[in-house]
């Protein structure tokens, strides 16, 4: 896909910059690809969490972490994404009257501190939202629905 390319050419340039997991993801070759089940394209949110570690005497070292929780676009999995160090995030939603809708696309960057910025937007029949979250770096797990998953696991929610 040539359309790829800049984006391609602006990751290997930075290589030494990216922070290794979110480095992985954006080169590997099934992450952008949706006919792959692990691919966030097409996938649905179904949770997201903004907590605050601590630790200290007095627990006043504190620390934002995000976590991000799909379901896959063939309904065969669940996604996680999780931010260990968040340093800012911005995340809109238009109409969300019939949810996120899809997960449309996403990048990686970095901004001029070094730190990720990875951008998603949502979509359906119209642009529902745009998020920004910038971070340290972001984990990735695929974790595939089984016989037993599909049932208990979905019902669990």
């Amino acid at each position: 896909m040539a359309f790829f390319e800049p984006y391609r050419n602006y990751l290997k340039d930075n290589q030494d910059r990216f922070p290794k997991s979110a480095y992985s993801l954006a080169t590997s070759e099934w992450y952008f690809n949706p006919t792959i089940s692990g691919c966030p394209h097409d996938a649905w949110l179904e949770k997201i969490t903004i907590s605050e570690p601590s630790s200290g005497e007095r627990f006043e070292l504190r620390s934002v972490e995000i976590n991000v929780e799909l379901l896959g676009a063939y309904h065969d999995g669940i996604i996680r994404f999780r931010y260990p160090e968040v340093f800012r995030y911005k995340l809109e939603g238009r109409d969300l009257s019939r949810g996120h809708n899809d997960w449309r696309f996403d990048e990686f960057r970095l901004n001029d501190q070094g730190h990720l910025i990875h951008e998603i937007e949502w979509t359906g029949i119209y642009a529902n939202g745009l998020w920004e979250i910038e971070a340290s770096d972001v984990e990735y797990a695929w974790v595939p629905f089984n016989d037993e998953t599909l049932h208990t696991d979905r019902a669990l929610r």
